[in-house]
């Protein structure tokens, strides 16, 4: 076992779409003409493995030999001027590749994971200088995650640390001068000033009588951080020298409330702060006697409120959770990681709350991506490589986790250069009676849950406190989280058991800090025990142990009786669960390690958040709105509109994102029949679980806009919520329902009045906006640190709002037909009460079934909202003779536009929709499908679309033969066994569809904390396939897709000789099914059971699924045909049915060698096919996402009892995508029950 392997896979022409998309990538962004081309090998060492495991693996795990060409120990030749450059993940970053590898040879061989490193080897082709290769090596290298590898082979992958035993104690702490409490800053590097080191030192001399330790001093610096205690929003605000008459008289209202709120003497001697001003409002309208269904805790997780929900026709009360974070610093350094660790961080919070996240929003702000690399500024990755790069890690999080994203757009304004904004908001829901919150007592355990600890992440908090530099890149690495999202999956299985949350007193996720915050928040009295804290490799000190940010890991309070139980509970979802610290008495956080002390510290003094600060604020007169300019040449103004970066399309974009997973997204990102209409807010059915019915659905939107908030933050501020609100609204939303949760962005304020002004007048402008309204801000987040030299984000204060509602109530914004009416519902301007009133009107017009469709005017105006509802579905408009000027461009915040069933007397008629797709105004005629290409093509090059496949015409496949042998035995109600692999995302939502067609769902998590617990899974899945009449392989990203492929998690289980007999006898012996779909059938594939009908040894002349022709995920809805109903699994199908069903895949194109795929059609194996809009097969991408030969959808075995697909039939419930039209409920798993009738 002593013996390191080492081999290379690499993508043979056709399927090496990576290194064409790199190619392409270092050509248009470097411009390196000598690069000629470029190739993409992936090296493996293997040690600590059986040579018999490792042959084994050789074409099952580390390669395809449908698609790779493989080598041993040598790495493949090459021919010509070339260059190499390997690079491989730093020392003790957690590497997903690497990892799924190590997995997949357990599962394989059932026994330990072995030691494997993953590298991946660039050959650079043509004659490249030394300069050239500096340029690709810094923009193909990120020091902050990778690095340069060697060529050699490591003798062992077995690593020795050195084994650290004590923390050190700073000797003389307590009796340094200032000056030298000064040098300690730098020396440490703290995120905190020098009046707070100077307390701390006070409260060691004077109270602890002692020097600190290290790791008191680390803790300290982490918990007052900006990041973790809002230290800039909680400094006193002295004085507020208010030169804009509105802001004044705004401040003005403030101070009279506050007296409301507090009384006169009281809000006389509380302090003046953002953070009083931020959290005013709710106070306010409390006060008043609304919010009454907030939910309250001392739990510090996601906002809570009570909503009554639909669950089968009766009413349940459940809590709505919802939370927005961002990840600017940790994204602007490593954006694959930081913006991953963006939704991971924003998920845990109303995770802890014991809520089932099912939705997430993605908003960021950057420069303009279309910018060359060679404008980048020195020290900076480019703006496209950033905005690109965070866009994949974000998606790869969200869509492994088996989250919808329903709203993704990115903000592009020069100011971002300064640091990128990666914010994530997501949302929530739990039935109240499965959440108990009780005070902490001593003696009650604390439980550490999740993953391991290691170096990824220490030092993220205050890192993201501090200022950035040119330097940031190479010394900030230790700070970047790395995510798992997979395993913050199984947390999210485990507390979707009410059994199991019943017993979490209180709970708290691990983001900032690590375990001295979230353990250490838990209870006022708290000792920790570091050594009991599980790491991913040896030589972590205590002060690391305590501050490590590394992700996917719960702390949670039980009552002692209750610990074996939780733990039991945790392992059952292959989750490592163990005992860390204890409840105690006195209110002090204790922490030990290797026998020894090393922090403790009164939670008096961790509370004080350090010395107070003080401030002036200064806020000069803010400009007006701006002039509208020239607004007579209509054709030019709808074309810039189109061509504006912010308001084209990013459907490039937004496609990476799963919008389907759940069954429960009533609105899809993009809509109509063309999916060009973009949703402007996401609206998702409460999770109520399978086999159960809701009408109930939530519905988010955020508001803000850049431009708005540089020329004026009081009044941008105002807008960000008006437009939040509004989008609610348009989307059938009521807005006296509406919640708020706001994200205030900013420079580094530095102790200039001026620089406080901009936050101080744009939260002031969300408080008038909030008590106006009657809506609350209820949580929110801050980052004050958007700063980079001399460069500031633009002032940034983003609204998310959200409302429960009934789904059918739900409106999206594509014009639906032609022969109606359009109106304009102007909101007055600075009047609220007027908005409301129009808002609530609007509202019943909807409940009256009076309105087809919505857009809240944003800051493109009525031009805007007319050209993108015309998008969706080529329904054309024609505008009144008084739509023009200020009325068709002017940015009218809170406005509506509607296409609606007849006259409405309150709002303005300002046209008609048209059969003819064009737009019509003042005589101006425009094409709708002109306007629609230039507005596809401003971020093509960023955020591509289209492939540009070739495939010509294709045949239908179709054959009508029906398979009329039945089944041995009949079931009233089969049982199908659905296996859980780490990865597995849609197990819900196949097991739904099996309870709606009358099948018995059985879930099976697979467990591979340890080779016992795999060989008991292996038992486990064997004993329930000869129970079952159908194996279903769901959706997700077993391994992470990984290595290098998706769905060989899967399949190297099922190689297991046990599980392998079993499938057999459920075939071939008891006229059993299988069913795939999406990574379910990628493991079909690559097991040979589609379409040989066996578990097979695959080679070169097999089919397989591979990368999609663009080279990313693809996540829309497609129309697919039925070409043969030779399979039980299409009972109740006819060939030519045409169905309506979601994609969501980076891995679906299906290709074969010719002579198989002649066999396949002769026998009638080709089950569906991807189609146009005229029901033919199709190679253009709109409708094969992902090139697949012949448009192949699905396959059948031989006999046709293995059916796999790519699209997620499942994945429906009443409902669902209502702005996407077609038959979506495609009889799949009625037709498999009917079988056995």
């Amino acid at each position: 076992m002593n013996h390191v392997y080492r081999c290379y896979a690499e993508k043979r022409a056709g399927f090496d779409v990576e290194a064409g998309n790199v190619f392409k990538e270092l050509k248009e962004q470097l411009g390196i003409e000598a690069l000629e081309g470029l190739r993409i090998i992936c090296r493996y060492d293997v040690d600590q493995v059986e040579q018999s495991v490792y042959e084994m693996a050789k074409t099952t795990v580390f390669s395809e030999p449908m698609v790779d060409d493989f080598h041993e120990e040598i790495m493949p030749e090459v021919t010509g001027a070339h260059s190499l450059l390997i690079v491989e993940a730093l020392s003790g970053q957690f590497n997903q590749r690497a990892d799924s590898c190590a997995q997949c040879i357990q599962l394989l061989a059932g026994c330990d994971r072995p030691l494997v490193n993953a590298a991946t080897v660039y050959v650079l082709m043509g004659e490249l200088s030394e300069s050239d290769l500096e340029k690709i090596s810094r923009y193909l290298i990120n020091p902050v995650e990778a690095r340069e590898a060697s060529a050699d082979k490591p003798k062992t992958l077995v690593q020795s640390y050195d084994v650290p035993t004590t923390v050190a104690t700073l000797d003389g702490f307590i009796s340094k001068s200032r000056a030298e409490l000064e040098e300690m800053l730098a020396e440490y590097g703290l995120a905190m000033d020098l009046d707070d080191l100077s307390f701390l030192q006070d409260y060691f001399r004077d109270e602890e009588r002692r020097d600190p330790t290290i790791t008191e001093l680390r803790v300290v610096d982490t918990y007052w951080s900006d990041h973790c205690r809002h230290t800039t929003f909680g400094t006193h605000i002295d004085q507020a020298e208010l030169e804009d008459p509105d802001v004044q008289a705004a401040y003005e209202l403030y101070l009279a409330n506050r007296e409301e709120v507090y009384g006169k003497e009281k809000a006389a001697e509380r302090p003046k702060t953002l953070m009083d001003l931020g959290t005013s409002g709710t106070k306010v309208l409390k006060k008043r006697g609304g919010l009454k269904n907030i939910d309250e805790s001392e739990e510090i997780n996601a906002c809570s409120i009570h909503i009554p929900v639909d669950v089968d026709g009766a009413e349940q009360d459940w809590l709505l959770q919802f939370k927005n974070e961002t990840h600017n610093h940790p994204t602007e350094i490593e954006p694959f990681g930081g913006a991953a660790t963006c939704v991971g961080g924003a998920i845990r919070d109303p995770l802890a709350g014991r809520a089932y996240v099912y939705q997430a929003m993605r908003i960021t702000g950057c420069g303009d991506p279309r910018v060359p690399m060679s404008e980048t500024i020195e020290g900076r990755l480019s703006q496209r490589k950033l905005a690109t790069t965070a866009a994949a890690g974000y998606s790869s999080y969200g869509n492994q986790i088996g989250l919808a994203t329903g709203i993704v757009q990115e903000y592009y304004h020069p100011g971002y250069v300064a640091k990128h904004m990666e914010l994530g908001a997501v949302v929530g829901a739990v039935p109240s009676d499965a959440v108990v919150r009780e005070e902490p007592a001593p003696g009650d355990v604390v439980i550490l849950l999740g993953g391991r600890t290691g170096r990824d992440g220490i030092g993220g908090a205050t890192g993201s406190s501090k200022s950035h530099n040119r330097s940031s890149l190479v010394t900030m690495a230790a700070e970047v989280q790395k995510g798992n999202a997979p395993e913050e999956r199984k947390i999210q299985r485990l507390f979707r058991n009410g059994d199991v949350t019943r017993m979490i007193k209180r709970c708290n996720d691990f983001g900032a800090g690590g375990v001295s915050v979230s353990i250490g928040e838990l209870a006022d009295g708290i000792s920790i025990d570091l050594n009991a804290v599980r790491k991913k490799y040896e030589g972590l000190d205590g002060t690391e142990l305590a501050i490590s940010e590394s992700q996917e890991r719960m702390s949670v309070v039980v009552a002692p009786e209750d610990a074996a139980a939780f733990i039991a509970a945790a392992t059952a979802e292959n989750l490592e669960a163990y005992q860390v610290a204890v409840v105690a008495e006195e209110p002090r956080i204790v922490m030990e390690w290797n026998g020894t002390v090393v922090a403790n510290l009164s939670r008096a003094f961790l509370n004080t958040n350090g010395t107070v600060k003080h401030t002036t604020v200064l806020v000069p007169k803010l400009p007006g709105k701006k002039a509208l300019g020239d607004t007579t040449n209509i054709a030019e103004r709808f074309a810039a509109i189109a061509k504006n970066p912010n308001q084209a399309s990013q459907r490039g974009l937004g496609e990476r994102f799963d919008g389907s997973i759940g069954a429960g997204s009533v609105l899809f990102p993009y809509g109509g029949k063309k999916q060009l209409t973009p949703a402007q807010a996401m609206v998702g059915l409460l999770p109520v679980g399978p086999g159960r019915k809701t009408t109930t659905c939530s519905v988010m939107a955020a508001g803000f806009d850049p431009y708005r908030m540089e020329q004026n933050p009081f009044t941008g501020a105002q807008c960000s919520v008006i437009e939040s609100v509004a989008k609610v609204v348009a989307a059938g939303g009521d807005a006296s329902k509406v919640y708020l949760s706001l994200q205030e962005y900013f420079e580094r304020l530095r102790d200039e009045p001026a620089r406080w002004g901009k936050p101080f007048a744009a939260v002031l402008g969300a408080y008038l906006a909030q008590i106006g309204l009657g809506v609350a801000a209820i949580g929110g987040k801050d980052s004050m640190s958007g700063s980079f030299l001399d460069l500031d984000v633009p002032p940034t204060l983003v609204s998310f709002a959200i409302a429960p509602e009934k789904v059918a109530h739900i409106l999206s914004p594509e014009f639906k037909a032609a022969g109606h009416p359009v109106y304009l519902f102007r909101a007055p301007e600075g009047d609220y009460e007027g908005i409301k009133e129009l808002w609530a009107k609007f509202h019943q017009l909807v409940l009256d079934g009076k309105v087809h469709s919505a857009w809240a005017v944003t800051t493109g105006g009525v031009a805007e909202a007319v050209m993108k509802m015309s998008f969706g579905n080529e329904v054309g408009f024609v505008g009144a003779p008084e739509l023009y000027g200020e009325t068709l461009f002017g940015d009218l915040c809170g406005s509506i536009v509607a296409e609606v069933e007849e006259s409405v007397a309150f709002a303005e008629k300002i046209g008609m929709t048209v059969e003819e797709p064009i737009i019509r105004l003042a005589g101006t005629e425009l094409s709708i499908s002109s306007l629609a290409e230039q507005w596809e093509a401003t971020l093509e090059h960023v955020y591509p679309t289209d492939a540009k496949a070739d495939g010509g015409q294709i045949p239908n496949m179709d054959c009508d033969t029906r398979l009329v042998r039945a089944p041995a035995v009949k079931f009233a109600r089969p049982k199908a066994v659905i296996p859980v692999f780490p990865g597995t995302n849609c197990e819900y939502d196949t097991a739904n569809a099996c309870l709606r067609a009358g099948i018995d769902p059985d879930i099976l998590v697979i467990r591979n904390l340890t080779t016992e617990l795999l060989n008991e899974s292996a038992s486990a899945l064997e004993r329930a396939i000869q129970s079952a009449q159908m194996v279903v392989l769901p959706g997700g990203f077993s391994g992470g897709d990984e290595p290098e492929g998706s769905g060989k998690f899967i399949a190297t289980f099922f190689r297991n000789p046990r599980i392998k007999d079993a499938v057999y006898d459920l075939l071939k012996k008891r006229d059993g099914l299988m069913l795939g779909i999406c990574n379910g059938f990628q493991a079909l594939v690559k097991l040979g059971l589609v379409p040989y009908g066996e578990i097979r040894d695959m080679d070169a002349d097999c089919p397989t699924l591979t990368f999609n022709l663009i080279g990313r995920h693809q996540s829309r809805y497609c129309t697919t045909r039925v070409a043969s109903v030779k399979s039980p699994w299409m009972l109740k199908a006819e060939v030519g049915d045409l169905y309506t069903v979601p994609v969501s895949h980076g891995e679906g194109r299906f290709v074969t060698p010719c002579a198989v795929l002649e066999e396949m059609i002769k026998n009638g194996q080709i089950a569906t096919q991807y189609v146009n809009a005229d029901g033919v097969p199709s190679m253009d991408i709109s409708a094969n996402p992902n090139g697949s030969l012949y448009g192949i959808e699905g396959v059948f075995s031989p006999d046709g009892r293995i059916f796999g697909k790519m699209g997620h039939t499942e994945r429906w419930n009443p409902g669902v995508a209502k702005n996407i039209p077609g038959e979506k409920l495609m009889p799949l798993f009625e037709s498999g029950a009917e079988y056995f009738k």
